[in-house]
C-alpha cells in the first residue's frame, strides 16, 4: 500500500476517533440538551450516528490537513520567511502634466 493511502487511513481513523470522543462530551455536558433530545426520541440512534459521522469526516480532514502540513521539509527554503533584496528597488511614476501646459495644448 502506498504511504500516501496509509497516512490518510491513519488519519481518518484517528478523527472519527476524536469524533467519537467530542461526540461524548457532548452528551456527558449535555451541551444544548443534546442528550435529552437523543435520548427521547425514537430515531436517537441515527441522530446520534449522524453526528459522530459528520464531524468525524471533519476531524479526518483536518487530521489529514495536519498531517501533510508538517510533512514539508525543512530544508526546502519555503515556509515563508522573507529573503533580503540585494539592492532596493525604485518607483518612479511620471509626473502629471500640469494644467498650465494642458491649457497651452489647447
Amino acid at each position: 500500500m502506498p504511504r500516501l493511502i496509509r497516512l490518510y487511513i491513519l488519519q481518518t481513523l484517528a478523527g472519527f476517533a476524536l469524533s467519537a470522543v467530542f461526540v461524548g462530551i457532548l452528551l456527558w455536558f449535555n451541551v444544548a440538551n443534546l442528550r435529552h433530545l437523543i435520548g427521547g426520541s425514537d430515531i436517537g440512534l441515527l441522530a446520534l450516528f449522524l453526528l459522530w459521522l459528520f464531524n468525524g469526516i471533519v476531524f479526518g480532514g483536518v487530521q489529514f490537513g495536519i498531517a501533510i502540513m508538517r510533512m514539508a521539509r525543512s530544508d526546502s527554503g519555503s515556509g515563508g520567511r522573507r529573503q533580503p533584496l540585494a539592492q532596493p528597488v525604485r518607483a518612479e511614476s511620471p509626473a502629471r502634466p500640469r494644467r498650465r501646459d494642458l491649457l497651452r495644448r489647447l
